[in-house]
Formats: structure tokens, sequence, C-alpha cells
């Protein structure tokens, strides 16, 4: 079974990758194996329809199976921000780095013990038709720390505190990010979907 990466995200593609990747009977490829389709806009009022926005565009253009993932911080002293608007928190075509900034600088005067946070990420599976197959979401509980810490991970990973690890997502390893994060948990549940196929 072919399925095709729903992300113009090379650090999400990575991220999907590192997990499905142990699958024996999927063949993953990126979207940019595919340069003739172009991912629309992220138009959904919800995670899931984001997702599927992605997923059953590219299996329509490419008539192969695709998945596709829309994930969001939501932080609870902002009242859910930056969620849907995540990737471009601080403006279009930014950096990672100047939506961190701009969460710190919201949250500058926020105290330690109300500055719980959770990532969210709800994958689609789409058919080859473009119909929807499968749907997974995972979560992730945490608090955004006072300063970045870490190097490793991407967006918002240096600011992502998990109380129960002491450190930020960008200060796990891999596999540690992996088995905790919103991302890990919508994969596994997507294995489940995909082993039914």
């Amino acid at each position: 079974m072919m399925l095709i990466l729903a992300t113009a995200n090379k650090d999400k593609g990575k991220e999907i990758s590192s997990i499905l990747g142990v699958l024996p009977d999927i063949r993953l490829r990126l979207l940019s194996d595919y340069p003739h389709i172009t991912l629309p806009p992220e138009t959904g009022l919800t995670y899931r329809e984001n997702a599927e926005i992605k997923a059953t565009t590219v299996a329509k253009a490419a008539g192969e199976w695709a998945l596709g993932d829309d994930s969001g911080l939501e932080i609870a002293a902002l009242n859910g921000e930056p969620g849907l608007y995540s990737a471009r928190y601080a403006g279009e075509n930014v950096s990672y780095a100047d939506n961190r900034k701009k969460v710190l600088d919201l949250l500058k005067n926020i105290p330690d013990e109300k500055r719980q946070a959770r990532f969210i990420c709800t994958i689609v599976i789409s058919d080859p038709d473009g119909n929807v197959a499968g749907v997974a979401e995972g979560l992730c509980e945490g608090k955004i720390a006072l300063v970045e810490t870490g190097e490793g991970g991407f967006g918002y990973d240096p600011i992502f505190y998990l109380p129960q690890y002491g450190k930020t997502f960008s200060e796990l390893t891999q596999d540690e990010k992996n088995r905790v994060s919103h991302r890990g948990n919508a994969l596994r549940a997507t294995i489940a979907i995909l082993k039914k196929r």
C-alpha cells in the first residue's frame, strides 16, 4: 500500500515517517515526490477539517492513499490560542522562533502554575478516490516553559514542557517524544486503522 504524507512541512513528514516506517506493508511517499500537487489553503474550522482537506486533495490528485495531519498548541491562559493558527501565530511566512517568541511574550507575566497547555493532533486517511477512510486524534498535556530549552524537535518543542519528564519536547530523544506526543498518540491509532485496510 502506497501512502502519501500530505504535508509540506518536512519536519512533520520526518516525524510521521519515523513512526509509520515500522509498518512493513506501507510504502511512504512525501508530498515533495509529487511536485505537480499543491496543498490548498487550510480553511477548515477544526483540526479534522484541515486534515481532511489535505488528505482528500492529495489522494485524488495522485490517485493514491494519503494521510493528512493538522495539529495545534492550545494554551489555557490564552483562551486556547494559538490553536488552528499555531503555524502562523506570529504572521504569515514566519519562523518557528517567531511563533515561540510571541507565545513567551504574551505569557511573560503569567506564573508557572497557570501556564497549562496541550498539543492536539488529528489525522485523516483518505482512499485514492478522496473518501475519508479513517480518523484518529492524539493529545499531549503539558505547560509552557518560562524560557526555551533544548536543541531537538521543531515548532513549539523548545517551550512545551512535560512535568512528568522534567524536560521540554526539545530535550527528549525522538523515540521519547514519539512515545508521549500528540502526533505519536494519533499515529498509533492510525496504525490500527491502516492494518485493517
